[in-house]
């Protein structure tokens, strides 16, 4: 009788258990990647450093680390989720002693998920109050202002605009929006305007996500293309400004000696980690919805150019723009281009200031920045989700408790977001941008590549990628991820530990550096994240059975997880390449 009990609520778990969702279309899986991967890095990332970097000449280095880092690892990234049909840390329980990867990438996600909604706060910010007959940033006489306010349209002070000379669109960003405190350590108290802006931007992620892939999927078909409907039309109305061909001489014109220098190389590197979105392990969720068989290899390629487009039309739309302030202040595009947050939030808004229909190009602008960043936003949490449901299963891919666990992770990030939106939240947010969301990325990326060129083997990873695309790759799964790949991650980290600088934010009084203890927490956050491979390591060989190497040759056995009873994944192709087959064991 108890047995017959046992089998019944067993039978009724099994039922309430969600079967796992599938993309609709082909086309699904490729603008999630898409929404997520092209965000506020290829608006005003990219044409800052194309600018920075040798304009035309950086395009070289670009382009060879797409070739050798962006398009293998994010093909990497997708395979391996489409080979387990798992996302996050059980995805790299291919190996399961380095485990710890996926856990670090999942992290570094949950830590970007809590901070870039804050963009999405100041974006929504300034779309409001973009809604008006003239624009708020346009003159001194409001109370925000201060004495020393001078308005940069004065013809008196055009030359001094572009200065640390208090000027309205700077005050306006500073007094306005931040209510800027002196530093990190007068962190004062919430923008309660910010923080409405902030819910909202939540709001909308839930109720883009909380029904999963499916509905998300739809959205995306509005959210991902949007953008770059709006991007040609300002782009067209950009081009027609005065000084605009300027500023296209200015982003491309080659100066071939930057390419000598190793910054260059390392901006081009790292640039390619934040467009791609890779070690993240939101792309290992997105390519676990797709079939087994699904074509990846060229939706790859498609993400691969239409990701390089977009950064270059963003540089098209900025630098035309500041060509038109340069021309118009009587001032270098040096002095007026701007890098980072700077560059939407006071370049471009003194820019729409001085155009016919300023209030609507400015409208146009955030809406397309709000755009881009939502989509990035609600499938960097769908995957961040996704990695939890497939840890627990058990409990989470049951349908109202993944509605729940959503709700949860959104409420969370925003009240950790809360702390960001104070008036010093912008001393926070960088410190979080600064050493989470940047370097420790590319060690999780060679631990990657590590693990599936020597551990798991590059040659058997190879032959699990003829059986899902049937086609031969050869040797470049040992070229890209035993060489190159691992090499160009290690490398860049390297380089940029060894340039790297004491953190500082610039402001119009003046440069404020870091406090030593700050810089000692954002290392220790950046830490935290990579501390969980060899943690997860050393806890596997301590629980499991057997002498020492019998330990480790079993842990670092080929695994490819099998599909729960309940119907979680739906592919019966993939059971044939369990730990114990014989493609396995090759």
């Amino acid at each position: 009788m108890s047995e017959e009990s046992s089998i019944d609520v067993r039978s009724q778990v099994e039922a309430s258990h969600e079967p796992r969702q599938k993309w609709r279309r082909n086309m699904d899986f490729l603008f999630a990647c898409l929404g997520f991967s092209i965000g506020f890095g290829n608006v005003w990332r990219f044409p800052y450093l194309c600018f920075k970097n040798g304009g035309g000449a950086f395009l070289i280095p670009y382009f060879i680390s797409v070739l050798f880092v962006g398009i293998p690892l994010f093909f990497l990234e997708v395979s391996i989720g489409q080979l387990t049909s798992r996302g996050g840390p059980e995805a790299w329980e291919i190996i399961p002693l380095f485990k710890g990867v996926g856990y670090a990438g999942v992290f570094i996600l949950f830590c970007l998920n809590c901070y870039y909604n804050v963009i999405l706060s100041w974006i929504v910010f300034y779309l409001f109050a973009s809604m008006t007959s003239t624009l708020p940033w346009n003159t001194c006489d409001n109370w925000w202002n201060t004495v020393n306010c001078r308005d940069f349209s004065n013809g008196s002070t055009a030359n001094n605009s572009f200065s640390h000379m208090p000027d309205p669109v700077n005050e306006y960003w500073e007094r306005r929006v931040l209510g800027l405190s002196p530093g990190i350590d007068t962190v004062g108290t919430v923008r309660w305007e910010l923080a409405l802006c902030l819910l909202l931007t939540w709001v909308i992620v839930f109720l883009c996500i909380f029904q999963g892939i499916r509905a998300s999927s739809k959205i995306l078909y509005f959210t991902a293309p949007s953008p770059l409907i709006l991007m040609f039309i300002l782009l067209i109305r950009t081009a027609m400004l005065d000084g605009a061909s300027m500023g296209m001489v200015y982003y491309l014109k080659p100066d071939w000696t930057h390419l000598a220098s190793v910054e260059v190389w390392s901006d081009a590197g790292t640039q390619i980690f934040f467009s791609y979105s890779i070690s993240l392990g939101t792309l290992t969720a997105l390519g676990s919805f797709n079939d087994f068989n699904h074509n990846s290899v060229r939706d790859t390629g498609i993400f691969a150019i239409l990701n390089t487009c977009v950064s270059f039309l963003a540089g098209c739309i900025i630098f035309t723009t500041l060509g038109f302030m340069a021309k118009s202040s009587g001032v270098p595009i040096s002095e007026v281009a701007e890098a980072g947050p700077g560059l939407a939030f006071i370049a471009y808004p003194k820019a729409l200031s001085t155009m016919p229909l300023s209030p609507l190009w400015s409208v146009l602008f955030f809406l397309i920045l709000l755009l881009l960043g939502l989509d990035s936003q609600f499938v960097g949490v769908e995957g961040f989700v996704t990695a939890a449901v497939d840890m627990f299963p058990d409990v989470l891919a049951v349908r109202r408790n993944r509605v729940l666990f959503t709700a949860a992770t959104c409420i969370l990030c925003y009240f950790v977001g809360l702390l960001m939106v104070t008036n010093g939240g912008i001393y926070v947010f960088q410190l979080f941008d600064y050493y989470v969301g940047s370097r420790i990325i590319l060690v999780v990326a060679f631990f990657e590549c590590f693990v599936i060129g020597f551990i798991f083997g590059a040659r058997k990873f190879g032959l699990h990628l003829k059986n899902m695309y049937s086609m031969n790759f050869y040797y470049l799964p040992m070229v890209a991820y035993c060489i190159i790949a691992p090499l160009f991650s290690l490398t860049l980290f390297i380089l940029s530990v060894i340039v790297y600088g004491k953190l500082t934010y610039k402001k119009t009084s003046g440069i404020y550096e870091y406090p030593g203890y700050a810089t000692a927490f954002g290392w220790l956050l950046a830490s935290c994240s990579v501390v969980f491979i060899p943690l997860v390591a050393v806890h596997r060989l301590v629980r499991a059975k057997g002498n020492f190497s019998e330990r480790l040759r079993n842990l670092c056995k080929p695994n490819i997880p099998q599909a729960p009873d309940f119907n979680y994944t739906a592919n019966k192709s993939r059971t044939s390449f369990s730990s114990d087959s014989t493609l396995a064991t090759l």
